[in-house]
């Protein structure tokens, strides 16, 4: 028996920890929380100041039956992460193993390596109960918002639904981007750029105006025929820049995604990785702190490799000051390893702290920068501006680049006349806000100081798992461009067609999200405020620091908060399906509604009250509700539309479904994604049909007078009596079983579940 236990979050963790101690230490892992509020129920007292039962985990009572017998006679040290989930977690496991918190060694690390390591040994403490109270507030608080607030939702909007504190805000922004995108009007204007020749040299500048109408553009360049254009300035000066503060977890994704393509989710999962291996610090942090090591090991590397110049040791000031995750930003462990990591993209991710760090331990790039100012005679009040620079000292650009290209300007002097080449009037148009991306909602997250570290790439990856928002590339929109070109002593205009608007991994709301999101604003306003979402942060920061009892805090939120959940109950259906009317339908003279359904966006002709039921109808491709047009849904009243006979006689229908546009024939469905269903002929309509029928004939290998079949599944042929399953395995031909065997096989099959039922994981730190 082992004198000394470690416990740790993850086995990776636990492998490499190993390592580090000697032989009278064993390192187990709990594999994240070990408790938590049971699934189903409430489980807190809102009546004994929100007393929350937590229970261990089915899937984790094998994990702490284990821990019990090894932590039985040894000295046991709790060493999970070092932040506020982490220190729940080593609470938890106190009350899961019957330990004393007040006597149980605790220690904490934020880099996984022998030295750090061995310091922790050296120096425990027992359980943060403040860090504990903190995390226990943020559990306790939104487990209230969410199972009082989902209800409502599958009552008045759809079932299914959930909503989050953290969640709910990071919707509620990409639905407002998107609205002030559709309501943005672009407005056109005219650029106005020159090229003038020194020498043999190209010198192109900028009008230091842009024009409102082609009408004046056109006047412009008409007075620049006749003008004689003259070098009325010439400035330099010094410009530096200066390099970025070591990453903090925000600041890494928004990196990750911006150099690497990356997105949140998968560079959190990558980060772990290093982390848990030894190669970087602790990657949930707010903190841009270095510790004296680390910046002393920078400088090494730094004169070592680059020179003395090179050096400009800094710390950099923590955005948020009330930070109380990890206390140092992401670094490397040790910046002799250039290289680290299992795979490609871990390596990647990895030179990108690398880089980063040393960066901010380095000297400004210097440059010379240059802006020459032209005139003209006879004299307009407006200057043409050149403007170039030049890197005379690389400094952190020699390992962090992607500055600025050298823009090199011809030599000219005061007073030197040039003589003009060509000039362009471009028609250039004002552009909405940019939607979010996963970083840039990230970076307005903490702009917002709403959530913290740890919760960036979970609410991301909710909102999309919840259909909420979709990830999608922008193809664009063609745009005609108008210009004006001054060459020789005439002035033409032109046109060309560009592609405007189009992106990448944009977050795109659904018409649930808008839904949803204009319910929640309307009956709980305050919880999506998102001045009152960051205070929450702050409330909980509070009680981190022992300024605050946790019931007192989630005690002035619930009074507040409940009975907005009581006067949501008078909200109607009808208000929360948006409904918007188009029109009378002209035959049954009936109202026309485009409507938030069960299923999304749908057509209505008829009232719900009405004596006759109403008619629905699918949303035409490519339309929302508040853009769909009468004419267009009139049509999609046409549907079912009958596409012609099958070979045998059958009437073939094509229509839109839930799933999509399809035909069917009798009670066989056919997809028929991509056609539509209202131009599908029945030349294609047919093909799709026979195709099905041959999918189905191979589908049954074979069928006994018993019910049994053998049939060909998605994973391999198996046998089936419609309760039980039995598969077959790769040696046995399936043609060749007969029923008695098949009988065999379904009596020596396990009995056929109600389906797998997965438990999802909190992600190991």
């Amino acid at each position: 028996m082992a004198k000394n236990l470690v416990i740790v979050e993850s086995p990776a963790k636990a492998k490499t920890i190993e390592k580090f101690l000697g032989k009278d230490y064993v390192v187990r892992s709990s594999f994240g929380h070990i408790r938590d509020l049971p699934k189903k129920g409430l489980n807190i007292d809102k009546d004994n100041n929100f007393a929350p039962t937590y229970e261990v985990s089915a899937d984790k009572k094998k994990v702490v039956a284990e821990l019990k017998k090894l932590a039985a006679g040894a000295d046991v040290w709790l060493a999970s992460d070092e932040d506020r989930e982490g220190e729940a977690i080593a609470w938890h496991l106190t009350q899961a193993l019957k330990l004393d918190p007040k006597k149980t060694k605790r220690i904490v690390f934020h880099e996984i390596t022998k030295p750090a390591i061995e310091e922790a040994i050296k120096n425990p403490r027992t359980v943060d109960i403040n860090l504990v109270d903190a995390q226990q507030a943020r559990r306790i608080l939104d487990r209230l918002v969410g199972y009082e607030l989902s209800p409502v939702l599958w009552k008045k909007v759809r079932a299914g639904l959930s909503a989050g504190r953290v969640q709910s805000v990071s919707v509620r922004l990409i639905v407002e981007r998107e609205r002030e995108i559709r309501e943005f009007t672009a407005v056109s204007s005219f650029k106005v750029t020159a090229i003038f020749n020194v020498d043999g040299e190209e010198l192109k500048a900028e009008l230091d105006t842009k024009f409102k109408s082609i009408e004046e553009a056109q006047s412009f360049l008409q007075s620049c025929i006749d003008a004689t254009f003259t070098v009325s300035a010439v400035d330099k000066k010094p410009g530096f820049r200066s390099p970025s503060a070591p990453f903090t977890t925000s600041s890494l994704q928004q990196e990750a995604a911006r150099r690497l393509g990356y997105g949140v989710k998968q560079t959190m999962i990558l980060a772990q990785k290093l982390y848990e291996n030894g190669h970087i610090t602790y990657m949930r942090t707010d903190s841009t702190i270095l510790s004296t090591i680390a910046v002393d090991a920078a400088k090494n590397y730094i004169t070592s490799n680059f020179g003395e110049n090179y050096s400009k040791l800094q710390q950099y000031k923590t955005k948020n000051s009330s930070a109380q995750e990890a206390h140092e930003a992401i670094r490397p462990t040790n910046f002799n390893a250039l290289e680290a990591g299992d795979d490609g993209q871990q390596e990647r991710l990895y030179k990108l702290i690398w880089q980063r760090t040393l960066a901010s331990q380095m000297a400004q790039a210097k440059t010379d920068k240059t802006e020459i100012k032209i005139s003209a005679s006879p004299k307009f009040k407006n200057l043409f501006l050149a403007k170039g620079e030049i890197l005379t000292f690389d400094g952190f650009l020699k390992v962090y680049g992607g500055g600025k290209d050298d823009t090199l300007l011809p030599n000219v002097s005061n007073g030197q006349q040039l003589e003009r080449q060509q000039i362009l009037a471009t028609e250039t148009f004002s552009r909405a806000g940019a939607r979010y991306s996963e970083a840039s909602l990230v970076k307005k997250l903490e702009e917002l100081g709403i959530g913290r570290p740890s919760t960036y790439a979970p609410t991301i990856s909710t909102i999309q798992a919840r259909e909420y928002v979709t990830k999608s590339d922008l193809e664009g929109d063609e745009r005609e461009i108008r210009e004006l070109v001054l060459e020789k002593s005439t002035v033409e205009q032109r046109s060309s067609t560009v592609i405007t608007g189009a992106d990448k991994n944009k977050l795109i709301p659904t018409h649930l999200a808008e839904v949803v999101t204009d319910f929640l604003v309307k009956y709980f306003g305050s919880v999506l405020d998102y001045d009152f979402t960051a205070k929450v942060e702050a409330g909980f920061d509070l009680v981190a620091e022992g300024k605050q009892e946790w019931p007192k805090m989630i005690g002035d939120f619930y009074k507040n908060f409940h009975p907005l959940v009581v006067e949501s109950e008078g909200a109607s259906r009808k208000e929360t399906s948006q409904a918007r009317l188009l029109g009378e339908d002209p035959k049954s003279k009936r109202p026309m509604y485009a409507r938030f359904g069960r299923y999304g966006a749908m057509l209505q002709i008829g009232e719900v009250e009405d004596e006759v039921k109403p008619v629905f109808a699918p949303m035409p491709a490519g339309t929302a509700i508040e853009s769909v047009t009468f004419e267009q849904a009139l049509e999609m009243f046409k549907l079912p539309r009958t596409v012609g006979l099958t070979d045998d006689g059958q009437e073939m229908k094509a229509n839109i479904g839930r799933f999509g546009p399809y035909v069917v024939v009798g009670k066989t469905f056919v997809s028929i994604k991509p056609l539509d269903p209202m131009t599908i002929t029945l030349v294609e309509a047919k093909a799709l049909y026979a195709a099905k029928l041959e999918k189905d004939a191979n589908k049954y290998i074979a069928e006994f007078a018993s019910g049994i079949k053998i049939v060909n599944g998605p994973y391999g042929p198996f046998v089936t009596d419609g309760k039980k399953n039995a598969k077959i395995d790769k040696e046995t031909d399936p043609k060749g079983i007969t029923e008695a065997v098949a009988k065999e096989m379904l009596a020596a099959a396990p009995a056929k579940g109600k389906g797998r039922r997965f438990t999802k994981r909190k992600a190991k730190k």
